[in-house]
């Protein structure tokens, strides 16, 4: 399951990649090193899942790569932009312009409707949106009669729906998502895990997820291992049994 990777910014096929990675909250005694060195590339076109034990690291990981937080050292590159040379305003126009998001909790904004919720980074970008587009996504996510419908008014698998269109509107480089099916019971869960596995079949999309969640994982095509803050490998074509087990594996040397 040890895997080597080879240095992230030399792969061409990276959507997204982190290069020695390190991340230091505190100092002194009180410091924690939540990455310790990691590099590794997300391919185009892929589902990535990251997963790991609790303080392993993968939301800081995430967050690194997306430009929501800063490295203490290390590069976090995104098409070869390396984000953590950038200045605050840039990296507003890149999460805007270039990234998708899709959270746990869903983050609609409850004033807007559900179209006006997915449309949203495109009127911030200044963009016209891609009509088409729309209506494939709205259709495939069964959100067609709800377009009008705030997010009070929604159920939470609908809710998250609404963002998973919303972070795909813009056609971003690379979708990142936080424990998309934390709030979601099974069957809503599994329905936004089959769209995100489409839309990478379908329209060419990267994801990268974080869950901690085995059933998840077994919707992607690779899974990367964090512990301790560290790589500690990675699952090709992942089933819930090769995850578990990867998982109970890691537990065990802690």
């Amino acid at each position: 399951m040890q895997t080597q990777f080879p240095p992230a910014a030399q792969d061409a096929l990276a959507a997204v990649a982190a290069v020695d990675l390190v991340k230091v909250y505190g100092s002194g005694d009180t410091a924690v090193r939540a990455l310790d060195g990691v590099t590794v590339g997300f391919t185009r076109a892929q589902f990535t899942a990251i997963m790991g034990p609790s303080g392993s690291g993968k939301s800081t990981l995430m967050h690194c790569l997306a430009g929501l937080d800063t490295a203490t050292s290390g590069q976090a590159t995104l098409g070869g932009t390396d984000l953590t040379r950038q200045s605050d305003r840039v990296l507003t126009r890149v999460r805007r312009e270039r990234i998708g998001f899709i959270f746990q909790s869903f983050n609609l904004l409850p004033q807007l409707t559900a179209e006006q919720n997915i449309l949203l980074p495109l009127e911030l970008a200044g963009r016209k949106p891609d009509r088409h587009l729309f209506t494939h996504l709205t259709e495939a996510l069964g959100l067609t009669g709800r377009l009008s419908h705030r997010p009070g008014e929604l159920s939470g698998g609908q809710q998250q729906r609404v963002a998973v269109a919303r972070a795909l509107i813009s056609r971003p480089e690379v979708v990142f998502a936080d424990e998309p099916t934390g709030n979601l019971d099974s069957r809503s869960g599994a329905e936004v895990l089959q769209f995100l596995r489409n839309s990478v079949r379908e329209l060419g999309q990267t994801v990268v997820m974080v869950t901690h969640d085995p059933g998840a994982a077994a919707y992607a095509d690779r899974v990367v291992l964090l512990a301790d803050g560290k790589v500690a490998g990675e699952i090709d074509r992942p089933d819930h049994e090769s995850v578990t087990e990867a998982l109970r594996s890691l537990a065990a040397q802690r």
